[in-house]
């Protein structure tokens, strides 16, 4: 399996990290590409309500329609303001990215979520090779198949009789050609194994195919990621009845007689404090770390978030009447189910959110750490080629038949667990499917030839 698996996978694998480093490096060449957008000219006494910063960005960007705002995390830090404007692609959003202190706009880009130009593009250059649906195939196989190599190569590598134990932790430099190579690709391996699983398990849970039913799984076992409610009561009132229902011209046998216990449709809100004192309710309600508001929308009042993902995390969330202030739902943290904590922390661990530059930094060493592991699988697979004093090119084959020695007791529930790994995680079982037929074919191939000579 890991001969196969680093044979024919290893090409996927090399390319997840070449666009994983570069996915890394992103995050710091993003601060010095857009540093003019993301900084502020000179820190202020104070910030200007953020009304007056979005009537700046309103001005600078007519066409734009306004959904978000997220104060700057830091005082250096500009204010962006986030809008819809037609003609940008499925997914980007204008953002405009304003001096706190004088209502300055410093620039305005087309951004993805929170991803500026560049760290975008590096990421879906990472995701999907920008080959769309098709190319998300690529990393999905590649998460896929990455456990299997790096348990299966943890298992031999440990599984080696050695003379010294540090052999096991430490390249030995003292041998040469093959061997070497191989002390290389076994150390190397042993200690990026851990944060090789940690990246392929994480990078299925958004995948296409494995994804779906790591979320369905999740859904199952109550570990759904919770969400604030901002639903206002018909007519624009919160829950707990305010507002009234808008008369109907004509009585109400003109157009649609409410039935019994039928409510009207939502509508946009009648009343609307304002963006700053639906913040001062939400940091009343302790909700005060790296804030991002969702205006309100048709029957929706404020949502403001925090979204500092970097431990210890701060990601509470309210809702705000916009009619009166109150807090109409609140979510915590603290009250997210295990499992969805689990998600949100292995997310920002793959994507380096969660320790800052240090993550980003070992993300950075196991991308080459990785790409090192594959040139070096392939350089003893080299060394081992036909050659006019050497006829063996692959290694040492399993004998054939083995899986007829296994017991049955063994090899039922290990074929069974096969399936179910190959169903949950379908491109794994796939491909796998695959290589079990070129082995057949492979060993029919053997046993004619094995005839023949006969």
């Amino acid at each position: 399996m890991h001969f196969y698996a680093g044979l024919l996978i290893a090409p996927l694998l090399f390319l997840a990290a070449t666009t994983g480093l570069l996915y890394a490096g992103s995050w710091q060449a993003e601060k010095i590409v857009y540093s003019d957008e993301l900084t502020v000219s000179r820190v202020g006494e104070s910030a200007l309500p953020l009304s007056a910063q979005v009537g700046a960005a309103k001005d600078a960007a007519p066409e734009g329609k306004v959904v978000s705002v997220w104060p700057g995390p830091d005082a250096e830090a500009t204010t962006r303001v986030i809008m819809e404007k037609p003609g940008l692609p499925e997914g980007e959003t204008l953002t405009v990215f304003v001096d706190p202190y004088t209502a300055e706009v410093r620039g305005q880009l087309a951004t993805s979520g929170d991803a500026l130009p560049l760290r975008a593009w590096l990421s879906e250059f990472h995701a999907s090779l920008h080959l769309g649906e098709f190319g998300r195939n690529y990393s999905e196989m590649a998460a896929s198949w990455m456990w299997v190599v790096a348990l299966g190569g943890l298992a031999l590598w440990i599984g080696r009789r050695r003379k010294r134990r540090a052999e096991l932790v430490l390249p030995d430099r003292k041998l040469t050609g093959r061997r070497r190579t191989l002390s290389w690709h076994g150390a190397v391996g042993l200690w990026s194994v851990a944060g090789l699983l940690v990246l392929s398990i994480t990078g299925l849970t958004w995948s296409k195919y494995a994804g779906e039913n790591i979320g369905q799984l999740q859904d199952g076992l109550g570990g759904a990621t919770p969400s604030v409610s901002a639903k206002l009561k018909p007519g624009g009132a919160a829950a707990g009845g305010r507002g009234h229902l808008p008369a109907v011209a004509g009585g109400e046998h003109a157009g649609h007689t409410m039935a019994p216990g039928e409510e009207m449709p939502p509508a946009a809100p009648t009343a609307d404090i304002g963006i700053d004192k639906a913040v001062d309710a939400a940091r009343a309600a302790g909700v005060t770390e790296e804030l991002r508001i969702t205006l309100p929308a048709k029957g929706k009042g404020y949502v403001i978030k925090e979204q500092d993902k970097q431990l210890p995390v701060h990601l509470d969330a309210v809702a705000v009447d916009p009619a009166d202030g109150k807090v109409i739902d609140e979510l915590r943290f603290a009250d997210y189910p295990v499992l969805a904590k689990m998600t949100r922390f292995g997310i920002d661990l793959h994507m380096g959110r969660t320790f800052g530059l240090a993550n980003q930094i070992a993300l950075a060493a196991l991308a080459v750490a990785l790409m090192f592991l594959v040139f070096w699988g392939y350089r003893m697979w080299w060394l081992r080629r036909p050659t006019k004093d050497r006829k063996l090119s692959v290694g040492r084959a399993q004998p054939r038949g083995a899986w007829r020695k296994v017991p049955v007791a063994v090899l039922l529930p290990l074929a069974a667990v096969t399936a179910v790994v190959g169903w949950f995680v379908p491109l794994l079982g796939i491909s796998l499917v695959a290589f079990l037929v070129i082995d057949v074919a492979l060993g029919f191939v053997a046993g004619r030839r094995a005839k023949a000579a006969a």
